[in-house]
């Protein structure tokens, strides 16, 4: 009981000076671990619990732009993440990608130690994940990211016809029924990253179909898969329209 109050006085204390008062060991809460792809039994992108919850939820825009101002400094204003690909761009994503990544920090299902901080329950509830998440999905996508050499398009277009065409689409626009995400406009950096961590069992909630797609890529084709996938097009052709027109 008494650990329970002190942790509820150091989180008042941390909230009051603005998260800068307290050593990032005291003030930071540690993130917890769930079953993943290294798991038996594990089931990609279960919907259960909070993530259940938060996709059946109705996301409120404002309220989720709101929510949003906790996670700018690393994100950016409008989450356009870095060039160099240490944060993604979030702009414009899947309301229901994002909230499948968030809930799956949240459960300790994806390791990420430094965002999960920002996803306690202390700081955003079950709504406003889809909150947020909704107004991820309203912002613009733009075609500043981050891109790689462009020495190698040829090979990297041929693996990603081959491999990501089918889940990420054409265009890489992603599709939010499946839980596939946009990768258009997003930074080669954080593609390559990703990538590597999904191919080499880091990323613990990947999808086991991707693995198999990548496993056995080379660095190198990593890298020029990549950079195509950050040098599609923004603008998907609406299905019917004709030039001109």
């Amino acid at each position: 009981m008494k650990d329970k109050v002190t942790e509820s006085v150091l989180l008042a204390m941390v909230l009051a000076t603005g998260g800068t008062m307290l050593p990032a060991a005291a003030s930071e809460p540690r993130q917890p671990w769930a079953p993943g792809i290294e798991s038996p039994g594990y089931v990609w992108n279960e919907q259960k619990g909070e993530k259940l919850l938060a996709l059946k939820a109705e996301g409120n825009v404002i309220r989720g732009e709101i929510a949003f101002e906790v996670c700018q400094n690393c994100h950016g204003f409008g989450a356009p993440g870095d060039a160099e690909g240490r944060y993604p761009r979030l702009a414009g994503q899947h309301a229901s990608v994002l909230i499948k990544q968030m809930t799956d920090v949240r459960a300790g299902r994806r390791d990420y130690p430094s965002e999960y901080p920002f996803l306690t329950e202390h700081i955003v509830n079950v709504q406003e994940i889809a909150d947020v998440a909704a107004y991820l999905e309203s912002l613009p996508v733009t075609s500043d990211n981050g891109k790689g050499r462009g020495d190698d398009l040829e090979r990297g277009q041929a693996l990603f016809v081959e491999d990501c065409e089918t889940c990420h689409g054409v265009y890489g626009e992603g599709d939010a029924e499946g839980f596939f995400p946009r990768v258009s406009g997003q930074h080669y950096g954080y593609l390559v990253r990703e990538s590597r961590d999904i191919r080499d069992g880091r990323r613990r909630n990947a999808n086991p179909e991707m693995v198999d797609a990548i496993d056995d890529y080379t660095d190198e084709e990593i890298e020029a898969v990549a950079d195509f996938m950050s040098r599609l097009p923004i603008d998907v052709p609406q299905e019917g329209s004709a030039e001109g027109s």
